[in-house]
């Protein structure tokens, strides 16, 4: 088992914790992180992107710009030729979905190594609660810097009252994410990473 210190939001000891080895003897292989994480992108593209074909275009139905033979000029059938300014698109792009799936073993192992990774960079801290009393954005921000968190930060969490959560999303350089939605492209995008004692259960049952 690997063992954590936990801490309170004053940045003080206040405990251990231990993490599977499963878990923390993974490998960090950057190969195996970096194809998770471009298919997290792909999925994430809205692909609404459209162009129009000669099919699709309004007008250019009639007669002939001008007639066949003995103008001097080459010959054309229609002004939606994609070779004319303002006609059709050839082979443009149209609305698509780019995201595909990958086998969920190897995602969970990306998540691994991307979690060694952040815990050997020291980036990983475990927390006992993260709770902030009056529900204050000032105070919130005063318990980042007890971790001299100051620039992407991810705050993993089991459950979160209501107050705490409205005072930590105030802070734009924070992410606050459910640990039921952990993932490897939010893990390696984030400078620190406070995790609450209470999401370890669930990371270990999942990944274990």
């Amino acid at each position: 088992m690997a063992t954590f210190d936990v801490k309170n939001v004053k940045n003080e000891k206040v405990g251990q914790v231990d993490l599977s080895d499963e878990i923390m003897s993974y490998p960090v292989k950057p190969t195996l992180m970096h194809e998770v994480v471009i298919m997290q992108l792909a999925s994430k593209r809205a692909g609404t992107h459209s162009t129009l074909n000669r099919a699709r275009m309004d007008g250019g139905k009639g007669a002939k710009p001008w007639r066949q033979k003995g103008t001097g000029r080459a010959r054309s059938g229609s002004k939606k030729s994609p070779l004319w300014r303002g006609g059709a698109i050839a082979f443009g792009p149209h609305p698509r979905d780019y995201a595909y799936t990958m086998p969920k073993k190897k995602v969970k192992n990306a998540l691994k190594s991307a979690i060694r990774a952040k815990s050997e960079a020291g980036a990983l801290h475990v927390i006992d609660a993260l709770n902030v009393a009056d529900g204050k954005t000032k105070e919130a921000v005063e318990i980042l810097k007890n971790f001299s968190a100051d620039r992407k930060v991810l705050v993993v969490y089991g459950e979160l009252d209501e107050k705490s959560e409205r005072a930590f999303r105030n802070v734009p350089y924070v992410d606050l994410l459910n640990v039921n939605g952990l993932n490897v492209y939010d893990v390696l995008n984030a400078r620190t990473i406070l995790l609450c004692q209470d999401a370890i259960g669930r990371i270990q049952e999942v990944l274990v």
